[in-house]
């Protein structure tokens, strides 16, 4: 049975609230009242605004991509797109329903369907590259903070991530300079991988054609990215950081409102490992995991009793709003698309 879009939406929020429901539940004690009590609520509104900030610059990232490909598109244009696609990650599988979002809102502003692919699939390149690099960095800061408070078990999981952030960065590289070899060994490894996750025939054809595609549509992308457009790429790294940066000092600032340090540096290791795991489709928008890993993580260095409160603010602020900016972004586009079926009946008639 298929599920409506209502019914993702419930389905997400259901798994999340759930989790932060037993997280209360199994963390609560008689400080927690306390708390919550004393949060400084003027901390949550600067949270809000570096959210806020943090999505601002995902627009002008798009905005300076878009234009070293020739184009022309307002910043207040896409910040909406990118608030509309929020609301279709919250729904999806790794977040991964807001790139068509914007890849339909970029030809809507008269970007060429090959272009805005290209600008959303080097989107996610650069995430890739500047988080394994402020990656690297903090790894190299923390390596005493790991060895001595982490288990075993989140070693072998840091190290693993570790690996998969090094490999993530490599393969625009090699792709860059050895492209046909860089293509067939990343389908042997899709070969590979096919049967072992679905047992079905078809589904392994399915994603074998779809991970060739996107393979030439990654390629094509960097062909121009690191050609005519680089200066696209070189701005667009440049507000990637200052993206990240903002979306993950979110968390030391709730850290601060409930008179914590805001621990920056390790607020930044678990959010680059945490980012990593949302990109996992295991569930709708990540919900539910997020929470999980989120307070698995961050009880190192916060008291108990803080624990569920701390996660209830930060996904507020970094999940539920997105759900309320999206839905408004959402009803801007939805009236704009009736005006332009309108204008097409209009204009069938006439013809």
């Amino acid at each position: 049975m298929k599920l409506s879009t209502r019914g993702w939406f419930a389905l997400t929020i259901l798994f999340s609230l759930s989790v932060i429901i037993i997280i209360f539940a199994t963390t609560f004690n008689a400080e927690t009242i306390g708390y919550i009590l004393s949060f400084n609520l003027l901390f949550l509104g600067l949270a809000i605004v570096f959210r806020f900030l943090a999505l601002v610059l995902w627009g002008v990232r798009i905005q300076l991509m878009s234009g070293s490909l020739g184009y022309r598109v307002k910043l207040p244009y896409c910040v909406n797109m990118v608030l509309a696609g929020l609301l279709a990650g919250t729904i999806t599988p790794g977040q991964v329903g807001g790139e068509p979002v914007r890849v339909h809102e970029l030809y809507r502003a008269g970007v060429k369907v090959g272009d805005a692919t290209a600008v959303v699939i080097m989107e996610r390149v650069l995430d890739g590259i500047i988080l394994t690099v402020m990656w690297i960095i903090v790894m190299t800061m923390m390596t005493q903070f790991i060895w001595s408070t982490f288990s075993p078990a989140l070693i072998i999981l840091v190290v693993i991530a570790w690996l998969f952030m090094i490999s993530f960065l490599l393969i625009p590289v090699f792709a860059i300079r050895y492209p046909v070899k860089t293509k067939s060994f990343l389908m042997r490894l899709v070969n590979w991988l096919g049967p072992r996750l679905f047992r079905s025939s078809a589904s392994n054809q399915e994603i074998t054609e779809r991970a060739d595609r996107e393979i030439d549509n990654l390629f094509e992308s960097m062909t121009r990215f690191t050609g005519t457009a680089r200066k696209g790429m070189l701005t667009g790294g440049i507000v990637t950081g200052l993206f990240w940066i903002s979306e993950f000092l979110v968390a030391s600032v709730i850290m601060m409102g409930l008179g914590l340090s805001p621990y920056i540096l390790e607020s930044f290791f678990f959010q680059i490992l945490i980012s990593l795991i949302m990109m996992i489709p295991l569930t709708p928008g990540s919900s539910g995991v997020t929470e999980l890993s989120t307070s698995s993580l961050y009880a190192l260095i916060i008291p108990s009793g803080m624990i569920g409160i701390f996660v209830l603010l930060w996904r507020f602020v970094t999940f539920y709003l997105n759900i309320i900016l999206g839905a408004i972004a959402g009803i801007a586009i939805f009236k704009r698309e009736i005006g332009y079926q309108k204008i097409e009946e209009e204009q069938q008639k006439a013809g």
